[in-house]
């Protein structure tokens, strides 16, 4: 895992400023602090920070081969296998990262369809300075480039681009809209005027400043469900669910994994312990509060019963007060997904232990896990409805208009899915795995550790289990009014004490009680801070706070004093020090 960062200039313009190298440099750091390297050729230059975890001794980047160079954020699981089947190549290093550029140089543009893993990447041809952007099919790893006269500019992190000044901070209020209504922002566009996102699986080729071509790899198989019996399938799942771990586990450092009470992560340890000869290492986050849905118990069952070592941590009100301007201002591309809270302080812990952890994201996406799913598979007739059809604040008389085309990326997406052959689930999951997945979970495990410099592995999006499992029957999905059907059922088999027939008591944060607890004070701070007093009513966002124990309340307190928080550190541009009361009392207008 890494940081990458690069500019490709237009034959006009001035050669890449050494202030403006330094700025992007430094602006990455956090997510490669063992080293940087970087390569310059005419208008073009790469950057590259550097998190080791394969290759400790040779694997510093930039490499090069021939007249090419490569810097790469991720890592390629199918490192060995591609080395292989590059019979004669002379490689300069044992770097997983270093496969890439042989198959780049062989290929072309067409590289990427070999490889298994997670990537940011950015080629170099010295010979006519083009450069080949490439990001993995599931957007596990972020890519952001900005287009301007000078030419184009990219880096692993969108705030990079405005630390180094190549874009002015601003706001694109559809952005802001979607990111109040549904708590993240989709499509291509950012909420900042000017920079975009790679899309997953996209892979961009520039020269001279601009963009020539663009293509696109898919994550999840194309054409209808298929026909296969639950034994034939749960076959193939264990085949395909064993060969991603046992991938995601090639390191050189020490790993761990994070572990719910969920069968996600139950799942992922199950694998795990089948694999190592020694205890897994297991990080359990729980909440100090009077009713929160605390996992640590049912955890711990599930550790105990695979012979795991766990580490528990409680996140209480106070470390999260203490905490929250840094936790939000590393996500710099805005998701107000509270998860992020426990997500920031179990990668805290980790990094004391490992450099790798393995976690269960995309498991509900992969498999059919959401509640959403079982509506969205019904008729309207039938009481079905259209996911995300409801925003946050339609029913929170706060803000001073009314969010307006907040679903036209949804709306989007849906119109993407529906492909002929299709099921209802399969294209609610298809909308899920466009802009959820990449554009939520993923940029909130990226960010949450990598603030930490841990590195955040995901065995569910693989392009094996994603072959084993979404073309499955609706039936091996849901079924009994249960979602994941197939894989609780293995899981039932491999791991008892998971309870995966067990209800779902589903994970939340108590922040709507925590900022009950604070609600006259904070009120005041977030309704005079000048991100929300241009788009909200000062005195409603005061009566809000006070009322914030309700859920809807709760929530859409929660979401303005994200945003307060985030617009104070990526649009007013200042450093999240103190704790939240501090943070906010220094930027109130």
């Amino acid at each position: 895992m890494c940081g990458i960062a690069g500019l490709i200039q237009a034959p006009s313009a001035p050669p890449p400023s050494l202030s403006v190298i330094a700025a992007l440099t430094r602006a990455i750091a956090h997510r490669g602090p063992d080293g940087s390297g970087h390569t310059a050729h005419g208008n073009v230059v790469l950057i590259h920070n550097r998190l080791s975890i394969i290759d400790l001794v040779t694997g510093d980047q930039p490499f090069y081969a021939g007249s090419a160079a490569i810097v790469a954020n991720g890592e390629i699981y199918n490192y060995r296998e591609l080395r292989q089947k590059l019979p004669g190549t002379v490689f300069s290093s044992n770097s997983d990262c270093e496969p890439p550029l042989h198959l780049w140089l062989r290929d072309g543009a067409e590289y990427a369809r070999h490889l298994r893993g997670m990537y940011g990447i950015a080629i170099l041809q010295r010979a006519d300075g083009t450069v080949t952007l490439t990001r993995d099919p599931f957007g596990i790893k972020p890519l952001y480039i900005a287009e301007t006269a000078d030419g184009v500019a990219f880096a692993s992190e969108a705030q990079a681009l405005l630390n180094a000044g190549i874009v002015p901070r601003a706001i694109r209020t559809q952005a802001r809209d979607e990111l109040f209504q549904i708590q993240f922002t989709t499509g291509t566009e950012t909420i900042f005027p000017g920079i975009s996102r790679v899309l997953p699986g996209e892979t961009i080729v520039c020269r001279d400043g601009r963009i020539l071509e663009r293509r696109r790899i898919a994550a999840i198989p194309d054409g209808p469900p298929e026909t296969i019996s639950e034994a034939a399938a749960l076959a193939r799942l264990d085949r395909a669910l064993t060969e991603s771990v046992d991938l995601h586990q090639r390191s050189d450092v020490p790993y761990g994994m994070f572990l719910s009470g969920g069968i996600d992560s139950a799942t992922i340890l199950t694998l795990m312990a089948r694999l190592n000869d020694t205890p897994v290492l297991a990080f359990t986050a729980g909440f100090a509060h009077p009713g929160a849905a605390d996992e640590r118990a049912q955890a711990a069952l599930v550790a105990k019963s695979l012979g795991a070592r766990h580490e528990t941590i409680e996140v209480t009100e106070a470390m999260v007060w203490q905490h929250l301007p840094e936790i939000i201002a590393c996500l710099d591309d805005p998701v107000a997904d509270y998860a992020i809270i426990p997500t920031w302080f179990l990668a805290r812990r980790a990094v004391q232990d490992v450099k790798v952890v393995l976690s269960g994201e995309g498991g509900d996406e992969i498999f059919g896990g959401y509640g959403r799913y079982r509506s969205a598979m019904r008729p309207w007739w039938l009481g079905g409805k259209r996911m995300r059809a409801r925003g946050n604040f339609d029913r929170v008389d706060v803000l001073r208009q009314r969010p307006s085309g907040w679903r036209a990326g949804m709306e989007a997406a849906e119109a993407a899915a529906d492909r002929p052959g299709r099921s209802r689930l399969m294209q609610a999951q298809e909308v899920d795995m466009a802009d959820w997945l990449p554009n939520d979970l993923l940029i909130k495990i990226d960010r949450g550790l990598m603030a930490h410099a841990v590195e955040g592995r995901t065995p569910f999006l693989d392009k094996g289990v994603a072959a084993a499992a979404f073309s499955l029957p609706d039936a091996l999905k849901i079924n009994k009014g249960m979602g994941k059907w197939l894989l609780r059922t293995w899981l039932a088999k491999n791991c008892p004490a998971a309870q995966p027939f067990a209800p779902k008591q589903g994970f939340t944060v108590p922040i709507g009680q925590w900022i009950g607890n604070q609600g006259d004070r904070l009120g005041r701070l977030v309704a005079a801070q000048p991100g929300i007093a241009e788009i909200a009513h000062p005195d409603k966002v005061r009566a809000l706070f006070r009322q914030s124990n309700a859920r809807r309340h709760g929530f859409a307190a929660w979401t303005l004093l994200f945003y307060a928080l985030w617009h104070r550190a990526h649009i007013l541009g200042l450093p999240p020090t103190g704790d939240v009361f501090e943070a906010l009392g220094s930027s109130a207008g």
